[in-house]
């Protein structure tokens, strides 16, 4: 996959997809140069922002596809994970870290993602969720490889 500094990735809503998404975060922080440290947090973040597409947003329909999009800024890189879903509201979300919430097997992909995402932001009723990472300065604001 060749990247630009804005990039889309279509992929129906099946779990098995999930590698496709791997790729293309390794792809961007290959090209950018980007830290392993940061390189986790949005491989988890944006697997966690993908797998709430799957199995919330499109309800796991492999019919129904979701749009992955990347872009470079001068300070920040940023994807955004679309869904045809109907959305959620993403203001009362239970927090998992209480005690009564602990043993739940789902509820903490949000979380997640706003604990490794420096701005986690909800568009279209929350079927389209927009993840901003600190990781570019002026000085690596193109690829390294420009």
């Amino acid at each position: 996959m060749v990247l630009s500094e804005k990039q889309k990735l279509r992929i129906p809503s099946r779990v098995e997809n999930i590698i496709l998404v791997e790729r293309m975060v390794e792809d961007v922080c290959d090209l950018y140069n980007i830290s392993e440290d940061y390189y986790g947090n949005i491989l988890i973040a944006l697997t966690e922002a993908v797998n709430n597409a799957i199995y919330h947003g499109n309800a796991a329909n492999p019919n129904k596809n979701i749009d992955i999009f990347f872009k470079s800024f001068s300070d920040h890189v940023s994807f955004i994970v679309k869904d045809e879903g109907p959305g959620f509201n993403f203001n009362n979300l239970p927090d998992p870290t209480n005690p009564e919430n602990i043993e739940k097997q789902n509820g903490r992909g949000v979380f997640l993602m706003r604990n490794l995402a420096d701005n986690v932001s909800f568009e279209d009723n929350g079927s389209t969720v927009i993840l901003d990472f600190n990781v570019i300065t002026n000085d690596k604001a193109q690829p390294k490889n420009s």
